[in-house]
Order: structure tokens, then C-alpha cells, then sequence
């Protein structure tokens, strides 16, 4: 099992950076090696994970055309409010302290829920630094983000996306012509665009059913369209969160079911495939043990030691954020918790992990 880290694989938080630099702005890196233009159009497509592109090619005919570079990994855990941090900020998950789905507060025993923001936290604190599409405008780049009305000023859209205007859209073809007018707007232009519903539907049905297949081949069409709209110095870089993969909906663990391995526990938190369990002081080694030797060789089982080489170097601020311990699930295993966290008991769709299948994105070049 390969995992990003430094020296290893190229990751999400290196596509805006290599924007940047393929537009000719001082101060970054095009590590991706992009083609020069002077406007670029960045479009993420929530849970197109590589694998599942590849294969369901044949309803996706647009994209599945596009050059792709190839072994991008989206990060640590591969969830949505993690990666959209990291594309927004250039930085990895240590950095910028959006650790999962859900995460503790340090000082306060709750769980923050990083999509819902449903606890008195100033994302304007958890997450301080600032996006690369600000760096940009502050160079003279008319740098903007399409998104849908009802993200405007949500927590997650403050760390991912903060300081340049926000265009609300409210449908697929307003949102076309929104980014044509505002990549238009300027002779040096990049424009973040977000898709979700292929990632709902596979949560609820599935990343292998008829509906998200159907899905796929609707956004698609979509891309395509907005490829030929975009004036032809733009390039349109298409990329995603995550991947996904389908969990049975009969024989999933329950950790309530297994009171021992919540002993020392004091708040579980992240999500199925992906738990960060915080411990009572001191504990942290027992509470590994325990749960590795139960799970064996169905999760990678870790405490905070080491885990740079998932989040990246871990500030200081950041590291009560994350787990004591740390359970990433493998194959078709996943913790679930029928007392704190019952939705998920009735997902299809699951990502978060290290498996190939989560990891690894596509960052499709349209020119």
C-alpha cells in the first residue's frame, strides 16, 4: 500500500500552486508540469475518484479523451473537506488543521462537523492561512469561485476558498455561464468550480450503480460543453476530492458492539472508513493495541508518531485536532457506530482511507 507523503507521490495541494506558476505568477512551483496559458478554469468533480474514471470510461467519453497526469493522490484522509482545503490552500492537511470529516476541538471534548460547522469555531482561526486563488488576485490575477448559492460563507467555503468574489449559482446551466463571463472578465483569469452530485449519489446508491453511472455521463456532457464555451486560451484542468468504493450493506462492524475497544476512548470522531479516536492521557498505546489485534489485517491501526507521512508535517496547533490513535479501514471494512454516528449506517458510497481506490484523483488537462 502506497500513501502520500513527502518524497512520495504528487497530491492535491500542488494543483493550484502549478496553476499559478503555468500563468506565469512569481513565488510557486509548477510541479504538475501544466501548459502556459493565461486563464485557467479549475473544475472539481466531488468523488470522480481515477479508478472508478477508468472504469466506467464508456459513459464519460469527454473526459476519459483528456491527457490525465497521472499518480495524484488526494491526501489524507481522502475526504471531501480535506482535499477542498488542500487544493484551496496549496498546503497539506498538518498544515492547514482541516484533519476529517469530523475532529475534535481541542479544549473542549465536541466534535467540530467541518461540512455543517455546527460548533462556535472562527474558521477564520482553524484554518489562518491564506488560499492560493487570494495570492493570486493580490498578483494582479482575476481569481474567482463558482460554487453553489447555499456554500456562500460556510465554514468550509472560509478555509477553502476565502478572499475573491464568490458567484452563487443556483443550476448547472447558470453556472456554465457564470464562469464564462467571469473567466472573460479578464485578459489573466482562473476560475475554482465545484460539482457534488455525483459524490451523493454515490453515497446513496452507490459508485458502481445505474445512477451514478448516469451521473457521470450528465457531467460528462456538462464538461465538454463548458470546454467548448471557454475561450481557447484557457485550459480546463478537471480534478476531484476522492475516490470511493461500495461497502456491503450486511455484516458491518459496529465498534458499540465491542465495548473493550472504546475503553480509554473519550471521543470517537472522522467517519467510516477513516476514525480518529481521542484517548484518555497516557493511553493512546493501549487503546492502538487493542484495536489493532482485534481488526488485524482489516485496518491500519496508528497512533499521532509518524503520521507525517499521511498529514504532512503536523503544527503544533493542528496536532489535538487529530486522533490519539488513528483507524484507517481496508477492503471492504469500515468502523461504524450505531450511537454516534447512525446516517452512515445507511451509505452505499465510503471514502476516507488509504486504498488505492480513495487515493487516487485524475487531473484531466482539456486545452
Amino acid at each position: 500500500m502506497r500513501a502520500p507523503g513527502p518524497g512520495g507521490r504528487q497530491t492535491i495541494d500542488q494543483i493550484m500552486p502549478s496553476v499559478a506558476a503555468a500563468m506565469g505568477v512569481p513565488g510557486f512551483d509548477n510541479a504538475l508540469a501544466l501548459p502556459h496559458a493565461p486563464r485557467y478554469v479549475v473544475f472539481l468533480v466531488d468523488g470522480l475518484g481515477l479508478e472508478l474514471l477508468r472504469q466506467h470510461a464508456d459513459v464519460a467519453p469527454f473526459l476519459s479523451s483528456l491527457n490525465n497526469i497521472e499518480d495524484v493522490v488526494c491526501g489524507v484522509p481522502s475526504t471531501t473537506v480535506t482535499s477542498l482545503t488542500s487544493l484551496g490552500t496549496g498546503l497539506g492537511a498538518g498544515a492547514h488543521g482541516m484533519v476529517g470529516y469530523t475532529s475534535r476541538v481541542p479544549g473542549s471534548g465536541r466534535r467540530l462537523n467541518s461540512l455543517k460547522w455546527d460548533q462556535p469555531v472562527d474558521p477564520l482561526i482553524w484554518q489562518p492561512h491564506p488560499t492560493v486563488l487570494y495570492r493570486l488576485q493580490e498578483a494582479g490575477v482575476a481569481a474567482s469561485s463558482v460554487n453553489d448559492a447555499k456554500f456562500e460563507g460556510t465554514g468550509l467555503t472560509v478555509c477553502s476558498q476565502r478572499g475573491v468574489p464568490f458567484h452563487g449559482v443556483n443550476s448547472v446551466w447558470e453556472r456554465l455561464d457564470v464562469i464564462i463571463d467571469v473567466i472573460e472578465s479578464a485578459p489573466r483569469s482562473v476560475t475554482y468550480a465545484y460539482e457534488s452530485r455525483l459524490d451523493h449519489v454515490g453515497h446513496g446508491k452507490g459508485c458502481t450503480s445505474e445512477e451514478w453511472r448516469t451521473m457521470l455521463g450528465t457531467i460528462d456532457t456538462e464538461l465538454a460543453q463548458l470546454r467548448e464555451e471557454l475561450p481557447r486560451d484557457t485550459v480546463l484542468v478537471v480534478t476531484a476530492d476522492h475516490g470511493m468504493i461500495d461497502l456491503p450493506m450486511d455484516n458491518r462492524f459496529d465498534v458499540d458492539s465491542e465495548p473493550m475497544l472504546l475503553g480509554d476512548v473519550e471521543l470517537l470522531a472522522g467517519e467510516a472508513r477513516f476514525r480518529h479516536l481521542y484517548t484518555r492521557p497516557g493511553a493512546e498505546a493501549d487503546v492502538a493495541s487493542r484495536w489493532s489485534e482485534h481488526l488485524g489485517d482489516r485496518a491500519v491501526v496508528r497512533t499521532q508518531e509518524g503520521l507525517e507521512d499521511w498529514f504532512g508535517p503536523i503544527a503544533p496547533e493542528v496536532s489535538p485536532r487529530i486522533g490519539d490513535v488513528v483507524v484507517a479501514s481496508l477492503g471492504l471494512f469500515a468502523v461504524f457506530s450505531s450511537r454516534e454516528f447512525s446516517i452512515e449506517l445507511k451509505m452505499r458510497g465510503f471514502h476516507g482511507s488509504v486504498t488505492e481506490a480513495e487515493l487516487r484523483i485524475p487531473v484531466l488537462v482539456a486545452v
